[in-house]
């Protein structure tokens, strides 16, 4: 079985890590740009990024460049509405702008409502820990949806609820870099709450027809074997394990299947509570990057490089086409690979050109992994590479580099690595250059 003719070959960012202009046309500050000192690596910021602000139609250009079928990025809450109520025109014109000039270039744009940069005046309202989250992104959606509704069809009202309440409200690692353990149930409920609110308001305005779907951080324990037992030990660890907030099914199985969890000692939602939670999604969106195992991302083994990438998490494709089949099964609905790529440390060569090739390594075995699951009848929608250009990585800085395309961040100068035109080789075969993952 071949990708499908409309197979979406994309590739993803987000608003706060490549925008820039954080000041610019009215636009108000995140909690990423107003992160304390000492809390970003190198002491960086993402009040610049990559300028995209500026240089967006050279960077959909690129992309054109290189055949992507779809785009998926994030809107800038504090660029729409950079108060309560307050909505900025020229906000609004700038993601107009893109979405026209993706279509201009037949590129399917994939909005995310939210990833990660709430506002400052959000956060000051009591942000994901107050109720009145709910209300405040449910308007902030119809003023997008009432936007760009006309050409997108695809919409991710969340980007990876476990990561930005765990890093953000439990580890204290990530913005608003807050330590509210004994608050998960709370913060769970208003954004499982604020999700369904969103999707109502998107299948009510949506002026074409919306597919709606969730990203959500995710991989699989890769089985010792592909006999049944093992396959099904490796299943239930995959949704049952506990380590940090990555049990995803405590969140997946409230806003999908309509059924609490309990696990840390807490049910995730409560049972009277579930009707203002489930909700119909057309697709599940999952970003990929290491395979799970006890001690999660990272590993004492000792693996040569290209086994690791420059965080060190684990690359194993093997964990794409098992994050496929068993949420697939779990929840019976279509994927999207939303995000999926690796970082290192990219640097220009003396002939100006970037050699990755231990990113065309693990593309190759990822996306081996892709083929595989999508061989076997699994419902994949697309593929979107994190990310389309080196950018702000939250907490890290700027050291760890995931971009198809190189960015200095002096000048902001573009340079396509190698594996951009790899990609582009997959992208003009449909995947028929790579070769499935032997079973």
């Amino acid at each position: 079985m071949a990708f499908p003719k409309d197979f979406l070959w994309g590739t993803a960012t987000a608003s706060a890590q490549i925008e820039g202009g954080w000041d610019e046309d009215g636009r108000t500050p995140s909690i990423w740009d107003a992160a304390p000192a000492g809390k970003i690596k190198t002491g960086a910021n993402c009040r610049s990024a990559c300028d995209h602000y500026h240089r967006w139609k050279e960077d959909i250009a690129l992309m054109k460049s290189l055949g992507v079928k779809s785009y998926r990025f994030s809107v800038s809450w504090s660029r729409v509405l950079p108060a309560d109520g307050k909505i900025n025109q020229k906000g609004i014109d700038f993601y107009k702008n893109i979405v026209r000039e993706l279509r201009e270039n037949d590129i399917e744009p994939i909005v995310t409502i939210f990833h990660w940069d709430l506002p400052v005046w959000v956060e000051k309202k009591g942000g994901w820990f107050s109720e009145e989250i709910v209300r405040l992104f449910a308007e902030y959606t119809r003023v997008v949806v009432d936007a760009l509704s006309d050409l997108v069809k695809y919409w991710i009202p969340l980007n990876e609820p476990q990561c930005f309440i765990m890093n953000g409200h439990m580890a204290g690692t990530h913005a608003p870099f807050r330590r509210r353990v004994f608050a998960l149930p709370r913060l769970t409920r208003n954004c499982l709450m604020a999700f369904r609110a969103s999707a109502d308001v998107i299948r009510d305005a949506a002026k074409t027809e919306p597919k709606i779907g969730i990203s959500m951080y995710t991989g699989a324990f890769i089985p010792k074997s592909e006999s049944g037992e093992s396959v099904a030990e490796a299943q239930h660890k995959t949704f049952f394990y506990q380590s940090g907030l990555m049990i995803n099914r405590w969140w997946g199985d409230p806003l999908i299947k309509g059924e609490p969890v309990r696990a840390y000692g807490f049910f995730s939602v409560s049972e009277k509570d579930i009707p203002k939670i489930k909700t119909k999604l057309d697709f599940i969106g999952l970003n990929v990057y290491a395979p799970f195992r006890e001690n999660w991302f990272k590993t004492k083994e000792k693996l040569p490089a290209e086994r690791k990438n420059s965080l060190g998490w684990v690359n194993d494709g093997r964990g794409l086409y098992w994050a496929i089949r068993f949420w697939s099964e779990r929840y019976g609905l279509p994927v999207m690979i939303t995000e999926n790529g690796m970082c290192d440390d990219d640097a220009v060569t003396d002939d100006g050109l970037i050699h990755d090739e231990k990113r065309i390594g693990f593309m190759k075995d990822y996306i081996g992994g892709l083929r595989r699951a999508v061989d076997e009848g699994y419902p994949v929608l697309g593929y979107q590479y994190w990310s389309m250009m080196d950018n702000f990585e939250w907490a890290e800085g700027y050291a760890p580099r995931f971009g198809l395309i190189h960015v200095d961040y002096e000048t902001f100068k573009r340079t396509p690595k190698d594996s951009a035109f790899f990609y582009k080789k997959i992208i003009e075969t449909n995947g028929e250059c790579l070769q499935p993952q032997s079973t």
